[in-house]
């Protein structure tokens, strides 16, 4: 395993692969570091290729040894292209990574499938996270595959469907009367009374470097090329970095050639401190979550900043979107797509929409969007189109109602 150590973003102070949360020095995050002229070394195009079908490819980018037994294992999820709607926005190429092929239906099967790895090297019995849904299903159905105990907390608005998913695995649910903030505060101050492995607070080092194989698959599924843009949704900003840092490493490392894509997220308007931080130049400020796409509903992000000069750095930028349009775009990508995404891609393909028309993005680029969590995990937003006509058993009358003239 190429990892090495962990080490402070703000002040460099190392530490060693444990599950320490922050910086004891400046409460900074701690990010992996990796012997590159190892990662040199051990690792082609080829050794890729030769490995599992799932993020364990991948295994010598992560601060994790692949499990001996991959039960339940994410990843290498379909890309696929999406003509139709690129030509409905005006883009020159556009693909749909689609992470609701992973076994909760959302991204978060693999930063928990990274943490869990870690948790069950340390002899960790209990899995736990705060989370705004979708992470509460991986988190429990992780737990169940390798036989450890789950709890989480989600704020108690959540949406049932979400939390009958995370229920069916066994997995005990504290319903936290407040924001996801508030379950995320909880989270940090359980992690020193208990001895759980919380995937997002002790264990986030780990779990955070699993969104980087998103950014491995898309280059892989392109014919290890890199596309101009990619667009993703931001909640605590961890997964929108990471995608960024993984292209980067491809880069490094020589596996791949060209510009790094630019960064383009998308915000529910309700809860945009990242976009608002983005749009003034400032530093991320806490806001209070007001929107329905409470799959990324952080007024706190913790990866905010970083986010901000992800999206600078890259040549992207972030936006927010219209409440009255995250529905619209659930709408727009199905009828285009035949993808049922919930919120979270729905705001993405928001700050798509939005990109074109500044004209940031047009004709000439070729756009991955990610495709993060299942429309089927937020139905109720869309129930309202569901008005069927209802007809007595007479073939007669089918034909007389779609205006069928025999």
């Amino acid at each position: 395993m190429p990892a090495t150590a962990l080490r402070c973003r703000v002040c460099e102070t190392p530490y060693p692969l444990d599950p320490i949360g922050v910086c004891a020095r400046c409460f900074g995050p701690l990010d992996p570091v990796y012997d590159r002229d190892e990662q040199r070394r051990t690792i082609s195009r080829e050794s890729i290729a030769a490995g599992p079908l799932n993020i364990w490819r991948y295994a010598d980018f992560l601060p994790v040894a692949a499990p001996a037994e991959q039960r339940l294992a994410p990843g290498f999820t379909p890309l696929i292209s999406a003509p139709r709607l690129a030509d409905a926005l005006g883009i020159g190429e556009l693909f749909l990574k689609l992470d609701t092929a992973n076994p909760t239906h959302s991204f978060k099967d693999r930063v928990v499938a990274v943490a869990a790895a870690k948790a069950v090297e340390l002899g960790r019995t209990t899995l736990s996270c705060s989370s705004t849904g979708n992470l509460a299903n991986a988190v429990a159905a992780r737990a169940a595959a390798e036989g450890l105990e789950a709890v989480v907390l989600v704020p108690a608005s959540l949406e049932p469907e979400k939390l009958i998913a995370t229920s069916v695995y066994g997995a005990r649910i504290i319903a936290v009367e407040g924001s996801y903030d508030d379950c995320s505060r909880l989270s940090v101050e359980l992690s020193f009374e208990l001895d759980w492995a919380f995937v997002n607070v002790g264990l986030r080092s780990y779990y955070a470097e699993g969104s980087k194989t998103l950014a491995f698959e898309v280059a892989e599924q392109l014919g290890w090329t890199l596309p101009d843009a990619v667009v993703a949704p931001i909640g605590s900003g961890s997964m929108f970095t990471k995608v960024h840092q993984g292209f980067g490493e491809l880069l490094e490392l020589g596996l791949v050639q060209g510009d790094t894509p630019r960064l383009f997220g998308g915000q529910g308007e309700g809860c945009s401190p990242v976009a608002l931080a983005f749009e003034s130049g400032s530093k991320v400020k806490p806001v209070r979550p007001n929107t329905i796409a409470k799959s990324i509903a952080i007024g706190s992000p913790a990866d905010g900043d970083l986010a901000v000069a992800t999206a600078r750095d890259s040549g992207g930028a972030i936006h927010a979107v219209a409440e009255d349009q995250i529905v619209e775009n659930i709408a727009l990508l199905a009828q285009t797509t035949g993808v049922f995404g919930e919120t979270a891609p729905a705001v993405s393909l928001g700050a798509l929409r939005a990109a074109v028309q500044n004209g940031e993005l047009g004709e000439s680029d070729r756009v991955v969007l990610l495709v993060t969590g299942d429309g089927l995990k937020t139905p109720g937003l869309v129930a309202d189109r569901f008005d069927p006509i209802r007809v007595q058993p007479d073939a007669d009358q089918i034909l007389e109602t779609l205006g069928v003239q025999v």
